[in-house]
């Protein structure tokens, strides 16, 4: 197999390069450590973005519709104060204390603490129809006819009459679970969970917590004035802080700490691998010196083109150090070699950058094309990731070109010379022995186990749990979990927009239809507006309210049993009720339909499941996507209004990634075979190099099922970065095959050589990969978990399958 043309060129153009650079040490050196404290300089104005929203492009309506949101409703959901672990007496007198001093603090807008449970309870006969009123009414007379029969001493009871009952539960039944009617909640005043201990205090910030600094600043400012009471004045209480503005600051901190723990750990186990393969400092520090450098300069590009690294881009540097040490393995191995052979110093440096360094350019453009196949994604930690991890690896090789060599020239001149080492012993040895005489036993043998685990590819499936895109075990997640059951309904629904009271109405009776006419497939709670607790035809029902009280003064209370006269109270309050505007639902409820103007016009849709189910999540924004506004005679209009909101964010996540699954995986494999078909001037042998990495990716998917691992939002990105990166080991094998005379003695020779640097760029890249397996996040714990399988997969096929494969063909004659 010859190189084309063009690529002998780029070989010699890297060998001159590195060349110059070992003759111009200390001018290279200098050039270098200028452009690492620029790229350093730039990477310490970089943030973190852990915001949903922002995985998705600006255009997406989902997007803007949420920065109109923003915009008109403020910050959706709270900063939450949270007592625990006192008694409930304890616990309303501490809620009582800390609402009005928290409601004061800057940048909160109010506090909610408490429902507003007795004005819903005393006007609920207005909620009910005219139909309905009236039947109450009747119900009533009749048991006031019963009582004025029974003291009448002419009548004469006949038979066992039972008196009409007094309950009304048929009635009342309808409107359960009505907006009204959860708002009001199951009569407890307070947030609080009596038998749980804890008590709610939810903080209603004006800013959003997309905004990260001022999350924090809220958050710090309600903690430090809960942290300035006197809080001994409650027995037994315990403070913790939750909701959304807590949740991001947490979920932020741990991210960081994540990618800080595993770029340390990565780091550790490149040296303590380095030190074991090269047993040399001087080897060590020639290939952390040029991939940490590299390093800095890539994230000084991405504080130019992004400003900022989201969820998956944070964990680059642990990634690109793994896939930039190879290129140190490979070149280092082959400098020692050419000096061992007597070439000199500068000779030596240009032939390994010749035969090594630009292979290394090579491999690292088709691994960059592989990544950029992600570019095409809409989905951000897909696209940037790829981008970046694309303008890593060739930035980090051009840094081995500056670095490597002008290192190596400077340690010359005080006298440093490599060791001459062999390249393989031992087991790996006898291995390079073996596989000549049994290459069609490894091969069945490879063949069986590969059939076992591409058996079971039917058996792996995609989780569309969207809890990998955040770590629900975080504290203030579950106590977040804890105060959505104490409220009985989700503290961030989605929201719709109206322009007046009658489209507010029309839009909560569309979704009470659509959530009636699917009965429990419905992933809709409640949808509730403020012109939808004010009810109709309070004029003809205070008509009725007022026949009610009428006939209830006939009535002597006490005649009445207990439970009678229980529910006899409750009418004659709720009877006396006076017809009611918008403006008279209690402050504490109008404000949730309120805008940070103090504006209505606002449909609050709660969901009825979680948002960390997938699947449910898209039925969710299904249910709530379209709705088509009537006319003012009730025809459609035409008009359409979505709903907006997290929910509907992570359901354009859930379509986003699914849709483009398929076209991405497509697109990297055909830039992978097209890159290597143009450096390898070979179609046939393209193929053959992509070979052992197809096969193993598909061994891979079947061990995910025995493994009990399965595709998720993040993980799934490992399969265009394993097509890109262990498809060079092919072109490694391949090309040192093709050069060997096919004799058992040359094979080992090679094999040894050449197995073992594949075998430490693997192990080497798995480490970057692989760092991620101990991030307390989810998501990234398990794609660290499934590069380890893959890279450890590939080594085996790459070690055994493949040259074994290699073998047979020669000796069937198949040269290549």
């Amino acid at each position: 197999m010859s190189d084309p043309k063009w690529m002998a060129k780029v070989d010699f153009t890297v060998g001159q390069a590195a060349a110059w650079t070992y003759r111009n040490a200390i001018r290279a050196l200098a050039a270098a450590a200028l452009l690492t404290l620029i790229g350093f300089a730039l990477s310490t104005r970089l943030t973190l973005n852990a915001d949903m929203s922002s995985l998705l492009p600006e255009t997406f309506e989902s997007v803007k519709d949420l920065a109109v949101l923003r915009e008109k409703f403020g910050g959706m959901g709270y900063v939450v104060v949270v007592g625990q672990g006192a008694q409930p007496d304890v616990l309303r007198r501490f809620a009582d204390d800390m609402a009005a001093g928290i409601g004061k603090l800057e940048g909160i807008r109010f506090v909610e603490y408490r429902r507003a449970s007795d004005f819903f309870a005393d006007r609920a006969l207005y909620y009910m129809s005219v139909d309905d009123l009236s039947a109450v009414r009747g119900r009533i007379k009749a048991r006031e006819k019963y009582e004025r029969r029974m003291k009448n001493p002419m009548f004469v009871k006949l038979d066992d009459e039972e008196p009409p009952s007094l309950d009304m539960s048929d009635i009342t039944d309808k409107y359960a679970g009505s907006s009204q009617d959860r708002l009001a909640g199951d009569g407890e005043r307070y947030y609080l969970d009596a038998k749980e201990g804890l008590v709610a205090l939810l903080a209603k910030p004006a800013g959003t917590s997309v905004d990260l600094d001022y999350a924090k600043e809220i958050v710090g400012r309600v903690e430090s004035f809960v942290r300035s009471q006197d809080l001994s004045r409650y027995p037994g209480l315990r403070v913790s802080m939750s909701g959304t503005y807590k949740k991001k600051i947490d979920q932020q901190e741990q991210i960081t700490a994540d990618v800080a723990m595993a770029s340390s750990l990565a780091m550790l186990m490149m040296v303590l691998y380095l030190a074991f393969h090269f047993r040399s400092l001087m080897g060590i520090a020639l290939v952390i010196g040029p991939t940490t450098a590299g390093l800095f300069w890539t994230y000084g590009f991405v504080a130019v083109a992004y400003g900022q690294v989201n969820l998956l881009t944070a964990f680059l540097g642990a990634i690109l150090g793994g896939l930039g040490t190879e290129h140190g393995i490979h070149i280092f191995g082959r400098y020692t070699a050419l000096r061992s052979e007597g070439l000199s110093g500068e000779d030596a440096m240009r032939e390994a950058f010749v035969h090594t360094g630009g292979s290394a350019l090579i491999s690292s453009l088709v691994a960059a094309l592989t990544f950029a196949s992600l570019t095409i994604s809409d989905f951000s930690a897909f696209r940037e990731f790829g981008a970046i991890a694309a303008v890593g690896m060739v930035v980090i090789v051009f840094a081995y070109i500056l670095i490597y060599p002008a290192t190596i020239g400077v340690a010359a001149r005080f006298g440093w010379e490599p060791k001459s080492r062999e390249a393989i012993s031992g087991a790996r040895s006898e291995l390079s022995r073996i596989l000549p005489r049994h290459s069609r036993g490894v091969a069945a043998v490879m063949a069986v186990v590969l059939a076992l685990l591409m058996v079971r590819i039917p058996n792996t499936h995609f989780d569309y749990n969207l809890g990998t895109l955040e770590d629900s075990s975080l504290p203030s997640f579950q106590l977040d979990q804890k105060v959505n059951r104490i409220l009985g309904y989700s503290q961030t629904p989605l929201v719709l927009f109206t322009d007046n009271s009658a489209e507010e109405r029309a839009l909560v009776d569309q979704l009470n239809a659509k959530k009636k006419a699917l009965g429990s497939a419905s992933t809709i709670d409640f949808a509730a507006a403020l012109d939808d607790l004010v009810p109709p035809e309070q004029e003809a029902k205070k008509e009725i309210l007022a026949d009610i009280s009428r006939t209830l003064k006939k009535v002597k209370r006490d005649s009445l049993d207990q439970k009678t006269a229980a529910a006899f109270d409750d009418l004659k309050r709720m009877a006396a009720a006076e017809p009611f505007t918008r403006a008279d639902i209690p402050e504490s409820v109008r404000r949730q339909f309120e805008g940070v103007a103090g504006d209505g016009g606002f449909v609050l849709a709660f969901p009825g499941i979680s948002l960390s189910d997938g699947a449910k999540v898209t039925h969710l924004a299904q249910e709530v996507r379209g709705l088509e506004l009537p006319d003012m005679d009730g025809r459609p209009s035409g008009k359409r209004i979505s709903a907006v909101g997290e929910a509907l964010i992570l359901a354009d996540i859930i379509d986003m990634v699914t849709r483009e699954a398929g076209p991405v995986l497509i697109a990297a494999i055909v830039l992978v075979l097209l890159a290597m078909w143009l450096t390898m001037g070979s179609l046939k042998s393209s193929v053959i190099c992509m070979l052992p990495t197809v096969v193993s990716i598909l061994g891979l998917v079947g061990l995910m099922d025995y493994a009990g691992i399965e595709f998720n939002f993040l993980n799934i990105v490992a399969i265009p970065i394993l097509i890109g990166t262990t498809v060079d080991a092919g072109v490694h094998l391949i090309s040192r095959f093709g050069e060997s005379s096919g004799t058992e003695e040359d094979f080992s020779a090679v094999y040894a050589e050449t197995g073992r640097a594949i075998c430490g760029g693997l192990i080497t890249s798995a480490v970057g990969f692989g760092a991620m397996i101990i991030a307390d996040h989810p998501g990234l714990a398990s794609l660290g978990k499934l590069t380890i399988l893959g890279f450890a997969l590939n080594l085996v096929v790459m070690l055994l399958a493949f040259p074994a494969l290699l073998i047979m063909r020669r000796r069937g004659k198949a040269h290549f």
